[in-house]
């Protein structure tokens, strides 16, 4: 791929930014396989070291805030007649109501996989402080001459603490997980917002 064919691939694919950025995004780029033109690689090898253009698109939207794209977005490109403003009035209840639902729902969703995964860790610290404490009573029962409950407390403190080292890693990857969703779903939302409407 020439360093041209690069550069028009990445600015259709930014389409959805703001203009500025997309050139301080071209600009640097172009900067970049030029400083390695002059270091003495050939042109095609320069741009081969830039990476996938969908991957550096990716990162750029990844790192730009949601709000510059939502106003990117949502920035008339022509003034609005005076019907489609009554319009857009004479609607808002229900399309306003509707958007707000919509939100309630996912965040209420999103807060839920969250609250889960919190009960589940003071489940699993729980475990751990119940395994650290029945150890040291079945030893001061063992003390004190109750040798039997002693044993058995000790027991069902080893067993606690079984169950606190695997429900550790089970937070672990959820935890994981929803930190990887979150990420994805996030950037899905960027991605609504920078696809180019059709002409």
């Amino acid at each position: 791929m020439t360093k041209q064919e690069f550069i028009t691939q990445l600015r259709e694919k930014l389409g959805g930014l703001p203009q500025a950025d997309i050139e301080e995004r071209v600009t640097f780029y172009c900067e970049m396989i030029d400083d390695r033109i002059e270091d003495g690689i050939t042109e095609e090898d320069a741009v081969n070291e830039m990476g996938s253009v969908d991957d550096i698109v990716s990162q750029i939207i990844a790192d730009t805030p949601l709000t510059k794209l939502v106003k990117e977005k949502i920035k008339s490109k022509r003034k609005l007649r005076a019907w489609e403003i009554v319009l857009i009035a004479v609607g808002s209840p229900v399309w306003a109501a509707l958007l707000i639902g919509a939100l309630a729902v996912i965040f209420s969703l999103w807060v839920s996989l969250w609250a889960v995964i919190v009960s589940l860790w003071a489940v699993d610290v729980s475990l751990a402080a119940t395994a650290v404490g029945s150890v040291i009573s079945g030893i001061v029962f063992i003390y004190t001459g109750s040798t039997a409950q002693g044993i058995f407390v000790i027991g069902a403190g080893i067993l606690c603490a079984g169950l606190f080292i695997f429900l550790l890693f089970a937070c672990k990857a959820l935890t994981k997980l929803s930190v990887v969703l979150t990420k994805k779903i996030v950037l899905g939302i960027k991605n609504c917002f920078i696809k180019k409407e059709e002409a």
